[in-house]
């Protein structure tokens, strides 16, 4: 039987095994590597490991306190359909360090199955949300 265990800790991280998923993935397709380590640099991260092997990663924004956006979550291709999505949510959900946020956000267009498990919802007045992103977000080097 395999061990899975998932950490915290950035120098655990396989910086290569997440730039290559992410940078190739619908959300952050053309994601350069400093801005891979821009990003976890900036970010509560999670890695989960199969025998100390990564196999899939999250990363929270936050304040700790009120807000809490989670993203770049995945599982790699050849572990998917072992539950492990839902362990790597089950731990962050968890996470002593997050117990006090109020409101939390994501966007997938793929996933929601598994994030309204944990109380996810569609948003109720999208009217309200707005956002600001640059032209090309993954074209040059932030």
């Amino acid at each position: 039987m395999k061990k899975v265990t998932i950490h915290t800790d950035v120098h655990k991280l396989n910086i290569a095994l997440i730039h290559d998923f992410i940078s190739h993935s619908y959300w952050g397709k053309g994601r350069t590597i400093e801005q891979t380590r821009k990003s976890i640099a900036n970010s509560l991260n999670f890695g989960i490991y199969l025998d100390d092997e990564q196999i899939g990663y999250a990363r929270v924004v936050t304040d700790f306190t009120i807000f809490a956006y989670l993203l770049d979550v995945f599982i790699i291709e050849q572990e998917r359909g072992k539950g492990y999505s839902k362990n790597l949510m089950d731990y962050i959900m968890m996470y002593p360090k997050l117990q006090d946020v109020k409101s939390w956000k994501l966007a997938t267009a793929d996933a929601h199955g598994l994030y309204e498990k944990y109380g996810f919802v569609r948003v109720e007045d999208p009217g309200k949300i707005m956002e600001r992103n640059e032209k090309d977000i993954y074209s040059d080097s932030v």
